[in-house]
């Protein structure tokens, strides 16, 4: 599998620009509510399979993971919140129906605490986030992004989120630009000074 093979060093994930991160996940609230919980613990693979089929839908990666015995989840990295947006409402997808079948569940009054759901959803502006993986395949964000040497973006933590891509560093020279054109064509009122007085 491509992406699994640890290497002998250290890199930091190749994302550039916002990052996108959803974790999601479900408690099981009553071990012998088997037919309540065991549904829900399915359909995350079927969404998962169901994205991996089609790749334009935005998820970059993901890592299923467990917090107890009882608690299970996903962190998933996605290209946009607009294409994950996309996805959780699209009604051709299985998002869409199982959360119709809880809410119908749910106005029927036979939604009885045997499992938890939770989601969190983060969009991350470059600068504030950071990576390292040292002899590690990629994972996480660099599965989801690529990754590149430690050296590329620096090798202490606050070099890595000083980093800033060509493409953020153009935004932001050409906000200034626009933010000083605006700051020049402000126009005082005659017998007025600049500062209002």
């Amino acid at each position: 599998m491509p992406g699994r093979t640890a290497t002998a060093t250290r890199t930091t994930a190749a994302a550039e620009g916002d990052v996108t991160v959803l974790l999601i996940g479900m408690r099981i609230n009553h071990f012998w509510a088997v037919h309540h919980w065991v549904p829900v613990f399915l359909a995350m693979p079927r969404m998962l399979r169901e994205l991996a089929k089609d790749p334009e839908r935005g998820l970059l990666s993901h890592v299923l993971l467990t917090a107890s015995p009882r608690t299970y989840y996903v962190v998933q990295y996605w290209e946009s919140k607009e294409k994950l947006y996309r996805y959780a409402h699209s009604p051709d997808m299985f998002h869409h129906r199982a959360w119709a079948i809880i809410n119908r569940k749910e106005r029927k009054g036979r939604v009885r605490g045997h499992v938890g759901l939770w989601h969190e959803a983060y969009v991350v502006p470059e600068g504030s986030y950071e990576s390292i993986y040292a002899d590690m395949p990629a994972f996480g964000l660099a599965a989801a992004h690529g990754r590149v040497s430690l050296e590329r973006r620096g090798k202490r933590a606050r070099d890595r989120f000083a980093y800033r891509s060509q493409k953020t560093a153009d935004a932001a020279e050409k906000t200034a630009g626009a933010a000083e054109k605006r700051a020049e064509k402000r126009v005082v009122a005659p017998g007025k000074a600049a500062d209002g007085a």
